[in-house]
């Protein structure tokens, strides 16, 4: 048995010994001083032992302190009161540990006294009470934030999604509480509105997942990055393209209402030069790059410097294998421009598969849908299995109802591919997954529609990063 002991007087000290009491272990023998005797309901007798006398006596302290105690809890009313009980401690026991309730700012050198600075707890704990504000355990593992409960509110991107189609790397989610009540996570289990989040991971990827789950609707490009980069590599790029692509990207910074970067590599016209650096503006960077680069050396650079969340390429460069690499390492999202009228866009389009994938980036294609104005239309294949799709399916009907955005589910009985070939205009959103890194020569006889994505370059794509 463990011996504690316990000096207390006033309604504070009552209330913590009550709280002592309701502990369920059985391994603590807890000695308890008071200056003026209480009497508490429940109490085992085998379990505490109370005295009354002034602890700042050290004579009576003197006689109880002949036991050996592993710590000292001292919550009491007055500061002298406080000052002194420690003094006749010390001067019996050097090392014992001793836990003080702090009501005054006291300070204390002493290694084994720590002061529990009371005015601290209850700002911590009213803070847990501010909303958008995440609650990190402070008394739980190391205390720095790597747990942390979040509430998930009605017009969160992470509402009506699966727990299995979530993609959680270096961070889990490990209970839900709902209606007061703890539901233990599942990869079928789907996160509802007012759902009590409770998640395990490392602190700078928590706040970064909290802020995900808050986000609403209109935030695009983030939380990717602020602003958007269009990216020019004129020893790939055609020069008769580049104008439509800079004129495509000033109209997406103006729909987006967030700062352009144009960054030139490898630059070789010099008329084509003066024409976009003419567009400098405010809100519009030019980033000229006159010494010859490897994109991938820069491009990361680039995407931290500028906070990039949106690249906009030209098909040229996304058809490069290297630069889609670089691209897909960038865990940033990808628009790549075709020939055709970004203005009249109307549709966008996706096209279902067996896996999860368009569930794990749902908020984003719905958030770029709200600003583009854009219809989403579902393209399932019906010759393929149904289960995974029923699923998403599912989750894009819960979230179209809580951002009241219409969607239309289209049943394919023929190839998708080839259905969307014969549409006009359009916008194709896919997920930015490791497949779409192979060459094309080697996905020529895949029956996946993703790999198969340059089979629609002649329509704009985006290609939105799975990973949080």
């Amino acid at each position: 048995m463990k011996k504690i002991l316990i000096i207390s007087d006033g309604s504070l000290g009552e209330h913590f010994i009550e709280r002592v009491n309701e502990t369920y272990t059985s391994e603590n023998i807890y000695y308890v001083v008071q200056t003026k005797a209480t009497e508490f309901e429940g109490i085992n007798p085998a379990r505490f032992k109370f005295y009354e006398f002034d602890p700042t006596s050290l004579y009576k302290l003197a006689n109880l302190l002949k036991m050996e105690f592993i710590q000292v809890f001292i919550v009491m009313d007055s500061q002298v009161d406080v000052e002194n009980t420690i003094k006749n401690i010390r001067a019996i026991k050097k090392q014992l540990r001793v836990i003080v309730l702090n009501r005054w700012s006291m300070q204390n050198e002493d290694a084994n006294v720590l002061m529990v600075n009371s005015d601290e707890l209850i700002a911590s704990r009213l803070l847990d009470y501010l909303p958008n504000v995440p609650v990190i355990a402070q008394n739980v593992g190391l205390g720095e934030g790597e747990i942390m409960e979040v509430l998930v509110p009605f017009g969160s991107s992470f509402v009506y999604r699966h727990i299995g189609a979530i993609e959680q790397k270096n961070w889990r989610i490990v209970a839900i509480y709902r209606n007061r009540k703890l539901i233990m996570p599942s990869r079928r289990k789907m996160i509802q509105p007012n759902d009590l989040l409770v998640l395990v991971g490392e602190p700078a990827v928590l706040k970064s997942v909290y802020r995900a789950i808050k986000r609403e609707l209109g935030q695009f490009p983030e939380p990717f990055g602020t602003n958007l980069l269009l990216y020019l590599d004129m020893d790939i790029v055609n020069h008769t393209t580049i104008k439509e692509s800079v004129r495509r990207a000033i109209y997406l910074h103006k729909e987006f209402k967030h700062d352009l970067i144009i960054k030139v590599a490898n630059p070789s016209c010099i008329d084509i030069l003066e024409d976009i650096k003419s567009l400098r503006s405010a809100n519009v960077m030019v980033d000229i790059d006159y010494d010859s680069v490897n994109l991938k050396e820069t491009f990361f650079r680039d995407i931290k410097s500028y906070h990039i969340g949106l690249v906009i390429v030209s098909k040229e460069m996304f058809a490069d294998f290297y630069v889609r690499c670089a691209m897909y390492e960038a865990h940033v999202p990808v628009l790549k421009l075709s020939d055709k009228d970004f203005s009249t866009l109307k549709d966008a389009a996706l096209i279902l598969s067996d896996n999860r994938d368009l569930e794990k980036i749902s908020a984003t294609i719905f958030d770029i849908s709200e600003q583009m104005n854009f219809n989403i239309e579902l393209h399932n294949y019906m010759n393929e299995h149904q289960e995974e799709k029923e699923q998403v399916i599912e989750h894009y009907y819960n979230l179209a109802t809580i951002f009241s955005k219409n969607i239309k589910v289209i049943k394919e009985n023929e190839n998708p591919i080839r259905k969307l070939r014969e549409k006009e205009n359009f916008i194709h959103i896919l997920p930015f997954t490791q497949k779409l890194t192979t060459r094309r020569l080697y996905s020529l006889f895949s029956t996946d529609s993703e790999k198969l994505y340059y089979k629609l370059d002649e329509y704009h794509q985006i290609f939105i990063p799975v990973q949080l």
